[in-house]
């Protein structure tokens, strides 16, 4: 295990995956509940965001999404000011492992904590 005094910093990752089917009908498909505002005024997925703002302690977050969600998780980032690290687009839903996978693909940083 690595000393955490050497860890450079701590790279978010935020799944937005699911189908929109539990919250339905305000959940759907095309837009599912981590793009609702459901406890605040801004959706769950800014709160996430805004939950681990980059900082001295967070770098900007590595959000995993599907193909057709890829543009509302940008503009959602904008709407909050949050630039993500990147956005990795999922071309096939497989779940958590594969997408927590991808996500570690993307950091470019070996001595990063996700």
């Amino acid at each position: 295990m690595s000393d955490p005094g050497t860890l450079s910093s701590i790279v978010p990752v935020i799944l937005s995956g699911g189908t929109g089917s539990r919250l339905w009908p305000q959940s759907r498909e095309q837009y599912p509940k981590q793009f609702l505002a459901l406890a605040s005024e801004r959706t769950l997925i800014q709160d996430s965001a805004l939950r681990t703002a980059p900082s001295d302690r967070f770098s900007s977050p590595v959000i995993v999404c599907n193909e057709q969600q890829r543009f509302i998780v940008a503009e959602q980032m904008r709407a909050i000011s949050v630039t993500p690290r990147t956005i990795v687009v999922e071309p096939l839903a497989r779940n958590t492992a594969p997408a927590i996978a991808a996500a570690a693909l993307a950091i470019d940083d070996p001595q990063a904590l996700m």
